[in-house]
């Protein structure tokens, strides 16, 4: 797909609410590929969507341009010395508006400083209003959540937050550490959550361990992902599975994550586990799944 910006046409018709989310979870969670996803499903029931990526890396949007990658607000800041907003933009897959905050040169600065300040330029140059848009989906990695990582959450920017998570401990570790910073900002207007996306989840015991970390910190589960080859498929062609295999059994299934984000409304504030709870908590997960395997007990919720 050849590079194609923005018009910053004003949009004619009325305002619109528009609805921001934060997809938040660990780095090689499976975070972009659903947010992609979600973003590709969302445009197909006729939304006018832009994709915020937050991540240094700046790979959020390029499966819906073909696998082309975008300059990065930061990388035309460094270029130019000033940017106008229309000029980072980018559409992508059905229209969806495509933005990368990008990251500092490699070795100097902070990662998050990229998200503060393409927040901040599209903000101060009401594109959001401009555009029209429906929805803004930011993309953000969370396997920290300080710094400009934590502007989403932070300053009320999002509405909703959701994280991406599997069922191994370094993913769920890293959503009970969003939940915390969730909880502290909350009291100040920050935003809150509205649940866990369950990725890669394809065995009895993955579902439970999710199931029983979202009951222990007193949230929900918005859609189980299992993992699957088509995934794979589409993204080495450089596409979302809504694009490549829009008639596979996956791609019906981002399809539902997308009507549950378009029928939420009501996000709640977590209850992280503390540490020691929290390694209390998968030490009995480690020691159920041992006694499964080794054949010592039998649990429908724990097969393996």
């Amino acid at each position: 797909m050849a590079p194609k910006k923005t018009t910053g046409k004003t949009n004619s018709k009325p305002k619109k609410k528009l609805k921001q989310i934060a997809i938040y979870g660990k780095g090689g969670i499976g975070k972009s590929t659903t947010t992609s996803n979600l973003s590709a499903a969302l445009s197909d029931l006729g939304y006018k969507v832009m994709q915020f990526g937050c991540d240094p890396k700046a790979d959020s949007t390029n499966t819906l341009r073909d696998g082309s990658y975008i300059p990065t607000i930061l990388d035309l800041l460094r270029e130019k010395g000033r940017v106008e907003a229309k000029d980072a933009i980018y559409e992508g897959y059905n229209g969806i508006y495509c933005v990368e905050a990008g990251g500092p040169s490699p070795g100097v600065g902070c990662a998050g400083r990229g998200i503060i300040t393409a927040v901040q330029l599209l903000k101060q140059q009401n594109i959001y209003e401009e555009l029209n848009l429906d929805y803004v989906i930011y993309d953000v990695l969370g396997d920290v959540v300080c710094g400009g990582f934590a502007v989403p959450i932070r300053e009320g920017i999002a509405q909703h937050v959701f994280t991406v998570s599997s069922s191994d401990f370094m993913a769920i570790y890293a959503a009970n550490n969003l939940f915390r910073g969730i909880q502290k900002y909350s009291n100040a207007g920050g935003a809150l959550l509205g649940g866990v996306i369950a990725n890669s989840v394809s065995s009895g015991y993955q579902k439970s361990i999710i199931d029983d970390f979202v009951l222990q910190t007193n949230t929900q589960v918005l859609q189980y992902v299992p993992r699957s080859i088509t995934v794979t498929q589409s993204e080495l062609g450089g596409k979302t599975t809504i694009e490549a295999a829009p008639d596979s059994e996956q791609a019906k299934i981002y399809r539902e994550l997308a009507k549950r984000v378009e029928a939420h409304e009501v996000s709640t504030t977590p209850v992280p586990l503390d540490p020691l709870q929290l390694r209390a908590w998968a030490n009995k997960w480690s020691d159920q799944i041992l006694a499964v395997e080794r054949g010592d007990v039998r649990s429908a919720g724990a097969q393996i």
